[in-house]
């Protein structure tokens, strides 16, 4: 039995073949649902997100499960498939990667907060869809419990690594709750879709957009059930808001002291935050002089990134410690299943047989009472333990071992076993793991 992850991320893939690969719930279940009809392939789960598609797989017969999943792969690409797009990582490689997934050190924001939920709605759909079985059962519970560790014993998602979080986590640093902050973005370009995208994740309710071109303002407002303004509005709002974030082409300032300065007054010194993410500048550094005006440039905000990721970096080598810690735990939890069948066979044939003769004697006793019955139970159940757990352990321990098939084997030869385990006699056995 082989465990592999077959996918394409932001690092191995263009935007135009991801989106290919971009799939919700419903075409998830309907893909899942034609990998069950393929003999060789035992459990299966799809994560898909904006900047990855993996298909994770237990496969019983590799060489015929994955020509199948290649040639299924091929035909959702069309003439847009390159073999050098996808990755292809088995055993205990694809168990690192899952773990370092789910800790978000393979996002393309190391440290953000949505892969998380991401995977665990692969693993329902998964679950939903009965795809999974002690394998993935026992894979995916681990791997969600080890993205929560890391972000819990590590501050790998507590500071900002792009420009456009750092200028949302300054403005909360100034005005703390953003739910009644009035927001006004200007421009509409991707720098500044971004920006307003951190903003609502951390707890922005409005967010108003004006660009010289009214209907690129509408087309990014209608993105976040915001509002557009009009550009010859502008000022009028911006006396009122509260942070002014600003990403514009304009090659002069945008944001002047002389159109906005008279405007300040009437505010009374409530603060004002004005976050500049354009080169050339769009706010007038003078604005910085009227009272309660904090102004942050490229350079600040650059600044606060470069120490985050300073920080970021050396939670990062935790978080790896974390995981080879948690691949190790998981490498020896799983190593028994692979004997699990015929100790549980050897566990059933012996409690069938106690409790056959437990029956003839108590028929030819029938003058027992219910409490000496009990004691003989008991009495048998511990004889039936003791008995068993010589050969228990011994087949523990041969578990993932060269001596594995040969106790296998042995025991059930010796007990008169049945051959009703072998269908799931490598469960859990992972072909590089030594």
């Amino acid at each position: 039995m082989q465990l592999t992850v077959l996918g394409l991320n932001h690092r191995t893939a263009p935007v135009e073949v991801r989106e290919r690969f971009n799939f919700g719930a419903d075409k998830i279940a309907h893909l899942l649902d034609h990998l069950r009809s393929n003999d060789g392939i035992a459990e299966a789960m799809l994560l898909s997100t904006c900047n990855r598609t993996e298909l994770y797989l237990v496969m019983d017969e590799p060489e015929e499960a994955i020509p199948f999943v290649k040639s299924m792969l091929k035909r959702l690409a069309g003439d847009t498939y390159k073999a050098e797009y996808f990755y292809n990582l088995s055993g205990t490689h694809c168990v690192r990667h899952l773990f370092r997934v789910a800790a978000s050190l393979d996002s393309l924001i190391i440290g953000e907060g949505q892969i998380l939920s991401q995977l665990k709605n692969a693993y329902q759909i998964a679950r939903k869809n009965e795809m999974t079985s002690t394998v993935f059962n026992t894979l995916m519970n681990r791997a969600i419990a080890v993205g929560k560790r890391v972000r819990t014993q590590t501050r790998i998602a507590y500071s900002s690594v792009s420009v456009s979080s750092a200028a949302v986590d300054l403005a909360i640093k100034i005005l703390g709750d953003l739910s009644t902050a009035q927001i006004l973005v200007v421009g509409a370009g991707h720098m500044s879709e971004l920006t307003a995208r951190h903003l609502l994740d951390k707890g922005a309710n409005t967010i108003c957009v004006s660009n010289r071109h009214y209907e690129h303002a509408q087309a990014l407002a209608e993105k976040f059930n915001g509002t557009a303004i009009p550009y010859r509005a502008m000022f009028d709002y911006a006396a009122d808001a509260d942070i002014i974030i600003t990403s514009t082409g304009a090659p002069h300032y945008v944001l002047t002291a002389e159109a906005l300065g008279p405007l300040l007054p009437q505010r009374k010194g409530r603060p004002l935050i004005l976050i500049d993410i354009a080169v050339p500048r769009d706010v007038d550094p003078e604005l910085a002089n009227y009272e309660g005006v904090t102004i942050y440039n490229i350079d600040d905000l650059e600044g606060v990134v470069d120490t985050n990721k300073t920080l970021r970096d050396k939670e990062a080598k935790l978080a790896e410690q974390i995981i080879e810690e948690e691949i190790v735990a998981l490498k020896e939890r799983l190593r028994y299943y692979t004997m699990r069948p015929v100790m549980v066979q050897l566990h059933d044939k012996m409690n069938f047989l106690r409790q056959k003769v437990l029956k003839k004697a108590f028929i030819k006793l029938p003058n027992l009472t219910e409490e000496e019955r009990h004691i003989i139970d008991i009495m048998t159940q511990r004889l039936e333990h003791k008995f068993l757990r010589e050969p228990m352990i011994a087949m523990n321990n041969a578990a993932g071992t060269p001596e594995e098939d040969r106790y296998k084997e042995m025991i059930t030869d010796l007990f008169l076993l049945d051959d009703s385990g072998k269908e799931f006699g490598d469960e859990g056995k992972f072909e590089d793991w030594d």
